[in-house]
């Protein structure tokens, strides 16, 4: 079915059919009031879904989107004891795990990159991040802990060599908030040590000593803060609350949060077969060298 709606700030009128549902995100407002068709679908739903992207968090008026995008969901019964119709689609693997365990700044990298263009940072730890501008970084002592690094590694004053995914065992939370553990394929080449345990080591050195010794009392120190991972294969229901923020919706285009998608991390940019694929796609290749460059 088709509706036509007036696009605000025009006189015009224009028709959207209900699976091109504008890349203008004020098509929300139309949505929650009901005015447009896609609400008609949702209400006949056994099983109405939202998928919220980074595309739209990160724009300015990202938390009002969100806030819209909650009012749609509570409006249209997606949040049910049987079902769970509100996700939000992250960029970057066991983030919902990060946000489960607070790791959060109240003015994100807005603030970071604040700071490092007005040298307040004296000192940065990177954690395997290589998508940050490192220019404003110059005088700031880094180090770097990772194994694939390359923008972060080419830019530190310390080295501290990682294990890769398939040289650890890990716990990851995927976008779902479900568990999902790795396995160690094989052993890390040379220096290189598993993240834990060079974390551990310099908690030591610094006076401020981890409370665990191996990967059990690790995981029994993280289950403490993090129930899920207690709770293993079981899935546990986030309580559904407030968020987001009740404001205008700019009338801006809609656009993808990432760029080549194939060079999103630095294990990915270290595979030939993802060079070949982004290069088959026409993206642009990456500035400097890679892992796949020697």
């Amino acid at each position: 079915g088709t509706l036509k709606v007036a696009r605000i700030g025009q006189a015009n009128d224009l028709t959207y059919p209900v699976d091109e549902l504008w890349d203008d995100a004020r098509i929300l407002e139309y949505i929650r009031s009901g005015k447009h068709a896609a609400a008609k679908a949702l209400k006949k739903a056994s099983r109405p879904m939202i998928v919220v992207g980074q595309g739209a968090l990160i724009r300015s008026d990202g938390a009002a989107i969100l806030h819209a995008a909650r009012a749609i969901a509570e409006k249209f019964k997606m949040i049910r004891t049987d079902w769970n119709g509100f996700n939000v689609l992250h960029t970057a693997a066991s983030r919902a795990g990060g946000l489960a365990l607070r790791l959060t700044t109240k003015s994100g990298m807005d603030g970071f990159n604040r700071d490092a263009r007005g040298g307040k940072l004296k000192a940065l730890f990177i954690h395997g991040a290589d998508e940050i501008d490192f220019d404003g970084l110059k005088k700031t002592f880094k180090i770097y802990l990772g194994s694939h690094g390359d923008a972060g590694a080419h830019a530190s004053d310390v080295i501290l060599p990682g294990a890769a995914y398939s040289e650890k065992n890990g716990t990851y939370i995927n976008t779902e908030g479900r568990i999902q553990r790795g396995f160690r394929a094989v052993f890390p080449p040379g220096d290189a040590r598993e993240d834990w345990t060079i974390l551990r080591a310099l908690s030591d050195i610094l006076g401020h000593k981890l409370p665990y010794d191996d990967l059990a009392a690790l995981r029994a120190a993280l289950a403490v803060d993090l129930p899920e991972i207690a709770a293993g294969d079981e899935f546990l229901n986030a309580p559904w609350g407030k968020f987001g923020k009740k404001g205008k919706i700019q009338a801006a285009k809609l656009t993808p949060a990432l760029g080549n998608f194939y060079f999103t991390n630095p294990i990915a940019r270290a595979s030939n077969i993802l060079l070949e694929c982004s290069d088959a796609r026409g993206f642009t290749k990456p500035e400097g060298k890679t892992g796949t460059h020697g």
